[in-house]
């Protein structure tokens, strides 16, 4: 997990943020993009053509498990939950 998240701090990947819009605009990790959940499946080929590692949170882990997991259904590689996004941010400063 070192190697994605120094990746994303280079801003080599992707960070995929699947909240609601409203909770993105509350806040967000700079430089993420925002696909909701719910909307997600019509992303597909947008999402395939981001820059990988993809690192999808949420606000607790759920929702970017799901994500992660239709996204690797749809043939997406180097795709991986990172959780929450308050646990997240910990991770991201402190490495």
């Amino acid at each position: 997990m070192q190697n994605i998240i120094t990746a994303i701090k280079e801003n080599k990947g992707t960070l995929l943020d699947v909240r609601t819009q409203m909770e993105f605009e509350q806040e967000h990790i700079p430089h993420a993009v925002n696909m909701p959940l719910d909307t997600l499946e019509g992303f597909i080929s947008q999402i395939a053509a981001m820059p990988k590692p993809i690192l999808v949170y949420c606000l607790s882990g759920g929702r970017s498990g799901i994500a992660t997991s239709i996204l690797k259904q749809n043939g997406i590689p180097d795709v991986y939950n990172g959780g929450g996004i308050h646990n997240l941010i910990s991770i991201l400063n402190n490495n």
